[in-house]
């Protein structure tokens, strides 16, 4: 049998136990947290277009869930997540290589535009309101477990305060996308959020800020899997973490890493 030279570098690839590089022009798989959507599809096109002939495939979701597949095997050459946790599990797990924080974020409360019932965060323990956040594995929703505390700690709001505003959750979701969204269908009063996502509600939500002695800094790393032989990955990284993806994070309201 005659053997092609691509049969052949393949054989020899999975001989050595390693995967072989990309084929030419095979896109550069990135999975991203889901409030990085706006921001790395500007990133994506600016890159493309910088490195000739490197498509980019972008992937958003939960960061946990993001997280979950590529521990089973999905085939991403970058990851970028929105907490470390994420990160941490999946570079101790050898998937991936270390991780560097390009982006942070706050929180704040997202109530609709017009007739909202939530205008401070005393509200959000009012009997009958209704509260949607995200659930305990995504980031967003640990985040926001941990503002809670700092609110209730603080004496002002009542020793109830936290047991009296998760009375109030309604549903939990996935990723923060699915929180803007409820709120903005009236489906919510108001809903714990990053605070560039508000703007991707457009007119539809506004944002009610959280001081900052109560509020979080939710740190955002990236790193290149651990399997990836695409090329173009660690150029990829760089970028993100270089001027032109600080420009473009920060014109979406994410603060550039310290």
């Amino acid at each position: 049998m005659r053997w092609r030279p691509r049969q052949l570098c393949l054989i020899l690839a999975l001989a050595v136990g390693q995967a072989p590089a990309a084929a030419a022009g095979e896109p550069l798989r990135v999975f991203a947290a889901s409030s990085l959507t706006e921001a790395f599809r500007d990133i994506a096109a600016e890159f493309g277009k910088a490195e000739a002939g490197a498509p980019v495939e972008l992937s958003f979701g939960g960061s946990q869930i993001l997280r979950t597949q590529i521990e089973q095997g999905a085939p991403a050459d970058v990851f970028a997540a929105a907490d470390r946790v994420q990160t941490d599990a999946l570079t101790e797990a050898g998937l991936l290589a270390r991780a560097q924080v390009f982006a942070r974020n706050a929180l704040v409360v997202v109530v609709p535009a017009s007739d909202a019932r939530v205008h401070g965060l005393q509200d959000l323990a009012r009997p009958k309101m209704k509260l949607i956040v995200a659930g305990p594995t995504v980031p967003v929703g640990r985040y926001t477990a941990q503002v809670l505390a700092k609110l209730a700690a603080s004496g002002f709001y009542g020793d109830d305060f936290e047991a009296r505003v998760q009375a109030n959750v309604v549903s939990q979701e996935t990723n923060v996308r699915a929180v803007v969204a409820k709120v903005a269908l009236g489906e919510a009063d108001a809903g714990f959020v990053y605070r560039t996502d508000v703007l991707s509600g457009a007119d539809t939500v506004r944002a009610l800020p959280i001081a900052e002695r109560y509020n979080v800094t939710a740190e955002y790393p990236i790193a290149v899997a651990a399997k990836s032989r695409h090329p173009r990955a660690a150029a990829f990284v760089e970028w993100v973490l270089g001027p032109h993806g600080r420009a473009v994070l920060e014109r979406y309201g994410f603060e550039g890493a310290r």
